[in-house]
Formats: structure tokens, sequence, C-alpha cells
């Protein structure tokens, strides 16, 4: 099925999807909120290829960075922790089904979904698991923690909270449909999508729903938080801009493809790209454009942006590096193969991976 394929996270997986954060956390789309924006410089100019790792088998997942580790899963049912100056395998974790979402660290635990149907709670001092917790279907939203807790959705058609100590239930909420979205947070509410189409915000403590928005096509695109906006895409082409008090629509804007990229917001923009080959940025409070860059495939991928650049993967092969004020190309990266995954900085490095189980690192 293509939307599997398409790592719809990345979104993603869609993923996508790749993060490194400051203090003790790290998780898809940098922060619990999403915003897709990186502390770390990247690369203005690109020198060479640091190095390469090659997983016995695909890779949907998007990468994340904590410390001196990669953490990115496989479809050989793996976490792998890589190091991060070189490349190689520090050390693995074995599920029972294939992890095509990204990770989350936090206190030195990593926190990962499977295709098992389990969220596992893994030391990563010891390599040790400390609690699995099982739902009713396949684990593909990358989990989001903060404040002593565990969001994450499944394809069981629930939304769960979880202790991020414990591994128990704080609550669970129905969205009716497959959550492959991961969990946006600020302030006393969560938001997630649906592949029901549905847009929903939720108190976070309580999991009740306080508010919910109709795109009426499934939604692949994990939401980013700024102010009082919530931003989001989906499958009907559409990006949409959310009002997170009352849940009313503030604007949408049409591509000419299906949105899987979950976008990043920084300053006055929202950053994205569409299936239609293009990466867009418009202006987050009146959904006008600021600018647009063609590339030669799909872009599933999810932006990460720094204070000078926008880096995202296109299924051309390429990674770009863009300038964010005005969309101008730095430079690219090709490889033989079709990305999908979200790219993450870290150690003045962009970290990225391939859908036939490559893992790069470029500076």
């Amino acid at each position: 099925m293509i939307k599997r394929a398409l790592g719809i996270s990345l979104v993603v997986s869609a993923q996508l999807l790749l993060s490194a954060c400051g203090g003790g956390s790290a998780m898809f789309r940098e922060d619990a909120s999403h915003s897709g924006v990186s502390q770390m410089e990247g690369p203005v100019k690109l020198d060479r290829l640091a190095w390469k790792f090659s997983a016995p088998d695909k890779i949907y997942a998007s990468p994340v960075v904590s410390g001196d580790t990669i953490y990115i899963g496989c479809k050989d049912g793996n976490l792998y922790a890589l190091d991060l100056e070189k490349g190689h395998v520090k050390w693995k974790f074995k599920t029972e089904g294939n992890i095509e979402a990204a990770v989350a660290v936090h206190d030195d635990t990593i926190y990962v979904g499977s295709w098992d149907n389990y969220l596992y709670a893994i030391d990563a001092d010891t390599h040790q698991m400390k609690w699995k917790f099982r739902t009713e279907g396949i684990v593909y939203s990358a989990p989001t923690v903060d404040a002593g807790t565990v969001y994450f959705g499944s394809k069981d058609n629930h939304l769960y909270a979880v202790d991020a100590e414990t591994g128990h239930e704080i609550w669970k909420f129905n969205t009716k449909k497959s959550v492959y979205t991961s969990p946006a947070i600020a302030g006393d509410k969560v938001y997630v999508g649906s592949l029901g189409g549905e847009f929903y915000a939720i108190n976070r403590k309580t999991g009740q729903e306080q508010w919910r928005f109709p795109s009426r096509s499934p939604i692949y695109s994990s939401a980013s938080l700024s102010g009082t906006s919530v931003f989001f895409g989906s499958d009907n082409k559409y990006m949409y801009a959310v009002n997170t008090k009352t849940g009313q629509q503030i604007w949408k804007k049409k591509t000419a493809g299906k949105i899987f990229s979950s976008p990043a917001v920084y300053k006055r923009a929202v950053y994205f790209g569409s299936a239609d080959t293009y990466v867009y940025a418009y202006d987050k409070k009146t959904g006008a454009r600021h600018w647009e860059y063609k590339t030669n495939g799909s872009v599933y991928s999810s932006p990460v942006i720094t204070a000078e650049s926008i880096y995202v993967t296109s299924t051309d092969g390429n990674l770009y590096a863009l300038n964010n004020e005005n969309g101008a190309l730095r430079w690219k990266y090709k490889v033989d193969d079709k990305l999908y995954s979200s790219p993450v900085i870290a150690d003045g490095k962009v970290i990225f991976s391939s859908l036939g189980g490559e893992v790069f690192a470029v500076r």
C-alpha cells in the first residue's frame, strides 16, 4: 500500500518524521509543539559525505539524535543506536515488528512504537527494556513526551496517554479511525489528526475532547503549533491553519498534490512539502505564499529549519538545502534511492535515511 510506503509520517513517517533537541529530550519535529526548528546550525555550504550506514532492510523511519547517538528504526524490527561521529552501530534493540516511526528520548529513556502493537520504553544506558505497553493495533505514530507523559496513537483508533516512568495508561481517546500522526502539545491540549479526516484538540490531563475540525480527508501530516494557531496538511491537498482556542479555520491553501509532510514554523512562515514536487513557504498569519521551490519528485519529508536554511528530502533522491528567506537553492546532495524520511541536524551534519536502508551524514 503506497501510503504505508511513504513513511506517512513522516510524517511523517512521516514519519517526517527526526530531530535533535536541547536539554534532556529529543523527538520527531524537534520538540513537543513540533516546531521543526533545530537549535543547531546545518551546513550552508556542502563539503562532503561524513559517513554512511547500511541497514539490512528498508528504513521508513526518520532519525532522532540525542547526545552523541542517532536512533533510527528499521523494517527488520530493530531499533539501531548509531555513533554520531562515525556512523557505526553502538547497539540495537529487537522488537517483533517493523519500526517505521521516529523515537522520542527523554531522561535517558527511549520510547519507540512497533508493528507488533507495542510501545517500548528502553533504557539508553543499559539498552534493556524498562516496560512495554500493548495496544490493539500497530504503533505507527511517533511518540511525544512532555511533563512525565508519553502521548502516541495506534492503528486501533485510539490516542494514548501513558505514564513515562511506569508505562501505566492514564487515558485513551477514541479517534474512530487510525492515528498515524505524532501528537503535538502546547498548553493544556494535545493535537492529533486521524485517517478519518478529523483533527482533534484533547485535554492533555483528562483525555476529554475540546474541539474537532473536519478536513474530510485522511490526515497523515503531524501538526505544528505556533501561538494560537495549529498547522497541518491533509490528503485533500490542503494546508490548514486553525485557531487552537476555538477550533475555527483561520485559512487554508490548496496545493496540486497530497500533503503528507508535517509543517515547520519559524518566525513568520510555515514551511512544508507536497506530493506535487514543491516545497512551500506560506505566511503563518494570512496564508499568503512567500515562495515555492520545485524539486523533481514528491516531497513527503518534513522540513527542518535553522536560522538560515531549510533542509528537506524528495523522492528524486536529493537532500535539499534552501535559503529559508527566499527559497533559493544553497546546495543539494544526491543518493541513488528515493527519500521519504525527514532530516535532522547535529554536530554540523545533516542526517537522513533512504528507503533502501541507508543512513547518511553530510556536512
